[in-house]
Parts: C-alpha cells; sequence; structure tokens
C-alpha cells in the first residue's frame, strides 16, 4: 500500500502512460502549430537550449522533460546534467536540448511546466522528510492529486524523500467517516471489508478518537489512521494499539505541516500523510534560455 522506489515511472505500462498523455498535453498546446515560431524564426534554424533553475530547490522530472523534446522531434538531443532527487542552488543547470529552434520552443512550455511542478512537489516533501529526520515514520502522499497528473506528481514525492500511499480507490481499501456512517459502525465496515476483498488487500481504518482507533484495530484492520488527533490525544492512541495490536501499522493525517511534523512523529506513529504535498504546490522557478544562460537576479 505505501511504496518507495521510483523507478517505476519509465518502465513497462507506466512510460507507456506517460508518453501517450505527453502528445495529448502537446497536442492541447501546440494545436495547428505554434505561429509565433513559424512566423519568427526561419526555417532550419538551430539552437542549444540550457535548462536552469532560478531558485533552490530538488529536482524531479527530467526524463519526463526528455520525452516531451523527443515527442516533438526525435532529432533533439537532450542531456541531463543532473539526475532527479539533486539539490539545486540557483543558477544549476539541470539539461540541455539541441536540434531545431522550432522544435525546441513547441516543447518548451510542456517540458518546464511539467518539471516546475513536479521539483516543486520533491521540494516540499523533501522539506518534510528532513523535518522528521531521525525518526522511524515516513512522510506519504495523498489522493488529492491533479488530475490526469497522478503519476507523475506521486514519482515526484519519491524522488523528495516520501512515500506513496494508495494510487487509487481500487487498490486498498480505506474505511473513512462516511463509509462507517454508511455501514453502521467502525466493526461492521471492516468485516464487510474483510469478506468483500481478497486476503491481499490490506484495509485501512480512519479513526477520529482513541475509542474508533482502538475498534479498528481489534476488528483487525491492517493500518489504523489518526485523523486531526491531538498530539497528546495521538501519543495516547498510539501506547494503546501497541499494547493490543503491536503489528498494525499507524497513520497520523490532518494538519500536519513541517513545523510540527516532529512532534507528530515522535507520538511514534509509522506514517505521516500530507495532501498538500501535491495540492497546495509553488512551482520551482525553472527556466530555459536559447543559446546563453541569463543572469539569475532576483533574491
Amino acid at each position: 500500500m505505501f511504496h518507495r522506489e521510483s523507478d517505476w515511472l519509465l518502465n513497462g505500462p507506466a512510460l507507456d502512460a506517460v508518453r501517450a498523455q505527453i502528445r495529448a498535453w502537446l497536442a492541447e498546446d501546440v494545436g495547428s502549430g505554434d505561429v509565433t515560431t513559424m512566423a519568427t524564426v526561419p526555417p532550419g534554424h538551430r539552437s542549444r537550449g540550457i535548462i536552469h533553475a532560478k531558485e533552490a530547490g530538488i529536482v524531479a522530472g527530467l526524463p519526463v522533460a526528455r520525452l516531451v523534446f523527443e515527442t516533438v522531434d526525435p532529432e533533439l538531443v537532450f542531456e541531463a546534467k543532473i539526475s532527479d532527487g539533486a539539490r539545486l542552488e540557483r543558477g544549476t543547470v539541470l539539461a540541455t536540448v539541441e536540434g531545431s529552434t522550432h522544435s525546441i520552443l513547441m516543447g518548451e512550455r510542456l517540458a518546464l511546466n511539467l518539471l516546475q511542478r513536479m521539483s516543486g512537489i520533491a521540494t516540499k516533501t523533501r522539506i518534510y522528510a528532513d523535518a522528521i529526520q531521525g525518526y522511524p515514520a515516513r512522510i506519504a502522499d495523498t489522493r488529492k492529486t491533479t488530475p490526469g497528473h497522478r503519476m507523475l506528481e506521486k514519482y515526484a514525492v519519491l524522488v523528495g524523500g516520501g512515500t506513496n500511499h494508495r494510487y487509487g480507490l481500487y487498490d486498498a481499501v480505506l474505511i473513512k467517516d462516511n463509509h462507517i456512517k454508511a455501514a453502521g459502525g467502525v466493526r461492521e465496515a471492516v468485516m464487510a471489508a474483510k469478506a468483500y476483498i481478497p486476503h491481499t488487500m490490506k484495509i485501512e481504518v480512519e479513526a477520529e478518537t482513541l475509542e474508533e482507533a482502538v475498534e479498528a484495530a481489534e476488528a483487525g484492520a491492517d493500518i489504523v489512521m489518526l485523523d486531526n488527533m491531538s498530539p497528546a490525544d495521538m501519543k495516547e492512541t498510539v501506547r494503546r494499539l501497541r499494547e493490543i495490536a503491536p503489528r498494525v501499522l499507524i497513520e497520523a493525517s490532518g494538519g500536519i505541516r513541517p513545523e510540527n511534523a516532529a512532534e507528530v512523529a515522535a507520538c511514534g506513529v509509522d506514517i505521516l500523510s500530507v495532501g498538500s504535498l501535491t495540492n497546495s504546490i509553488q512551482a520551482l522557478d525553472i527556466s530555459l534560455d536559447l543559446n546563453e544562460q541569463k543572469k539569475v537576479t532576483k533574491p
């Protein structure tokens, strides 16, 4: 249910899916043609695009940027100068792309949009991961992703040092308050899920109180999510769960920020799930200059 490996993005079915998305996004942006470039740049003109960071952070998405330019024009030569996960400083050159100026400019915006957002996610994830360094807990994402971008955004979380929660509604059971209400209670929901799913699928239950958490663990939940609990309540709930169900995985969720992440981790939870890793992101400032890199003047 929780996944760390980041090398799945450009392998097999995932690679095919990313390529299909890139083709659709290019069709949305380019349409019948880049009229500005066709009007102003002579045919056959060639350039070297320099992709560089204008602020510090963690880079994610270089293989995706390469795919964008390869999809626009297979003759473009893309060369990454660093690897995903590297720390950037202002002025760091991420990659170069050489070939037809028309092709470079057609792919520029999509490549940068993806690089900027994915790097913003990786940067934010690393801030959270650094905040709980020294604790055994891990930082996880949620399903609060941009429609159509979930695969790339979850990849960026991994690059930033986080962990992926379930990918969608189909790969794990996560029983929340509305499910509990509709099922008639925590135990009823867990037992219904156990009867429905294969033995290989995990069951997680969202609990707002110690009593709900204990009931979920006693009913056989694999994971108990402590939702919006105070540190004091969370610490006591973790203590009780460790007593009655030592093997249950405990997740904390709700209101977790870099400033209080260590306090939450200190309560003894295994996972801190943070929706803002993907749904409230400031894109990292990354630019592409032709032939000569502009000086970065802003602080």
